[in-house]
């Protein structure tokens, strides 16, 4: 099996689609605007639009008359789980569900990694109602390796916890179902790991569905999954108000670049008990631009596989020191570089400012 990846170093920033006819996909134009572009869902991912039911009744037990996606429509193949427990598709995992679905290999050093912790920021936020309202599958597309042995050693890297499942199981049959939720192109060769990016989120029940970024801001994400595709059942405690409101402001591409590529395993100096602390797979980066040279946060930053293949010290370090978490390799260029290393200076110096104005 070739093992590549074309990742296209782009800022993401709101790219959830509307809904999809998953199987049949019927073009509005050409979204282009995504992280990965190079891969199979940002080169030529479409907007697009489902043949709705005719009605959304999520009350439990009901039924959408003539809803396109039940189980005629997904393959009921057989999965295991990272536990070794074997599933069928649609009848243990989908049916009457909201779901979040993407496909990955553990052996990936370019964006999986950065996918799966950006949905592990979006199961923190669920917090228990992943497992019980809402649930997460990520399918390998390389079950000859991925064992449930070895995806169960990645969930344990990332600290996933209940409600999220890893499955592997038949290539064939795995070929199929990416092909059934529109994850698959047909001029990809079929032994190529350069896979479709996106992921895709829907209520079975209701016949709702939506191809997203797992780039996407944790936040809309989250809502999306918890409140959207639940009819918004769940009443918000909370009485917003536009006054309320904070005031919008220009982010700088190293801010962009930040916050869709590292704040999903670093932070700056963040609070203890905050979110961003909790979260955090790998360094703080409060600092870094002073601790470390220069030229080697540029290499770092350019292409940190090689670094790790050279047994680089600082590198294979931190590896140690983070759980064997490899960073991934983003293709960032020159210009990206200097400019996410000018954002982490002057945040730094920032955050640096505001700790000691506390003291």
């Amino acid at each position: 099996m070739e093992f590549t990846h074309r990742f296209a170093a782009r800022a993401v920033i709101g790219l959830a689609m509307p809904l999809l006819s998953i199987g049949g996909l019927h073009a509005h134009g050409d979204e282009t605007s995504g992280a990965n572009a190079g891969h199979e869902a940002h080169g030529r991912a479409h907007s697009v639009t489902a043949h709705m039911p005719s009605a959304h009744d999520d009350r439990p037990g009901a039924t959408v008359p003539n809803a396109r996606w039940g189980k005629d429509y997904f393959p009921n193949i057989p999965l295991i789980d990272q536990d070794g427990r074997k599933l069928n598709f649609f009848d243990d995992l989908i049916k009457d569900k909201v779901v979040a679905i993407n496909f990955i290999f553990t052996s990936c050093s370019d964006s999986c990694p950065l996918e799966t912790a950006r949905l592990r920021e979006v199961t923190r936020i669920l917090g228990d109602r992943v497992g019980r309202d809402v649930f997460f599958y990520s399918i390998s597309i390389d079950p000859k390796n991925d064992t449930p042995e070895v995806l169960k050693a990645y969930t344990e890297q990332y600290g996933i916890g209940s409600g999220w499942l890893f499955l592997t199981g038949n290539e064939d049959d795995i070929v199929l179902l990416r092909r059934r939720l529109g994850l698959y192109l047909e001029d990809i060769a079929k032994d190529s790991t350069d896979h479709n990016l996106n992921l895709i989120i829907g209520n079975q029940r209701t016949g709702r569905w939506q191809k997203s970024s797992p780039f996407e801001n944790p936040y809309i994400l989250a809502t999306q999954l918890g409140s959207w595709l639940h009819n918004w059942k769940l009443a918000s405690a909370k009485k917003n108000s536009y006054d309320e409101a904070p005031k919008l402001r220009k982010m700088s591409r190293g801010e962009q670049l930040f916050r869709t590529r590292c704040s999903s395993c670093h932070n700056i100096g963040a609070d203890p008990d905050s979110m961003a602390a909790m979260r955090q797979l790998a360094p703080d980066l409060l600092g870094v631009t002073k601790r470390r040279e220069r030229a080697w946060l540029e290499r770092w930053l350019r292409e940190p596989d090689q670094m790790l293949a050279e047994k680089d010290p600082i590198a294979t370090a931190l590896l140690a020191e983070y759980n064997n978490l490899t960073m991934p390799n983003f293709r960032l260029g020159p210009v990206e570089i200097q400019a996410l290393l000018e954002y982490l200076d002057e945040e730094g110096d920032r955050m640096l400012d505001k700790h000691a104005s506390k003291n």
